[in-house]
């Protein structure tokens, strides 16, 4: 006969294989509309920076690595995708992601549009070129009402950074008011916007170093479908679908 603590250990075993079922049908369950739901979040935020009218490709695939040499500088710890925006195949602006790792409550992970013209380098303050297009933040756990203002719906600050450059203002203005810089602090929040103009500042400051590599390997043509032979109809073509 089984003895008591044998049959309490029993019934754990049972109810934590019953409980990980559960939750491996839950999971597997939501992970599509999961899924669904973050591709439409960033499509909305990669949207805000680079709008309908100012590319017609798919900004979600249309991508290239962030290389790991440059992690460091954007905050990075597991490396990260770059979107492409182009118009008619032409390459109109980058779309960067970055990370304030010295947030208030901690990481602020956002995004930065940069405008893409002819220059680089001694270029960069042409007003087309490395122009900061837009800024969204994507995720972040600063607090109620003060620090989480650096969200669009919760303020409308993260637009101030809308035209700026490395030139525009000067680096040594790449700072919030109250350390003498040109951007707004928050009422009784000044370490978030701090944080998030720094961090800002480093994208650039990327752009600036990795900027014509970037551009020369993104202005290259996206690679369209492979057409079938010549010779064959269509349908038997390897790999196509009816």
């Amino acid at each position: 006969m089984l003895s008591a603590i044998q049959k309490n250990s029993f019934t754990l075993a049972v109810f934590a294989l019953i409980t990980t079922a559960l939750l491996g049908g839950t999971y597997l369950s939501t992970r599509e509309k999961i899924e669904h739901s973050e591709r439409e979040a960033a499509q909305k935020a990669l949207f805000e920076i680079i709008p309908v009218e100012r590319h017609n490709n798919d900004l979600l695939i249309d991508t290239l690595p962030v290389p790991k040499s440059y992690w460091p500088t954007l905050g990075l710890k597991a490396g990260g995708d770059i979107h492409i925006a182009r118009q008619d195949g032409k390459l109109v602006a980058i779309i960067v992601p970055a990370v304030a790792a010295d947030g208030y409550s901690g990481d602020i992970k956002f995004i930065v549009g940069i405008n893409v013209g002819e220059g680089v380098g001694d270029n960069m303050d042409k007003s087309i070129d490395g122009s900061i297009a837009g800024v969204r933040v994507l995720s972040h756990a600063e607090t109620p009402g003060l620090g989480d203002k650096v969200d669009l719906k919760k303020h409308d600050w993260i637009l101030s950074f809308n035209g700026k450059s490395l030139r525009n203002p000067s680096p040594s203005r790449w700072n919030v008011k109250k350390d003498k810089g040109d951007f707004d602090q928050f009422t009784g929040a000044t370490i978030t916007p701090r944080a998030m103009v720094k961090q800002v500042f480093r994208t650039l400051n990327y752009y600036r170093d990795d900027g014509k590599r970037l551009i020369q390997q993104a202005a290259l043509p996206a690679e369209s479908p492979a057409k079938p032979p010549a010779q064959l109809p269509a349908q038997q073509t390897l790999g196509s679908q009816p």
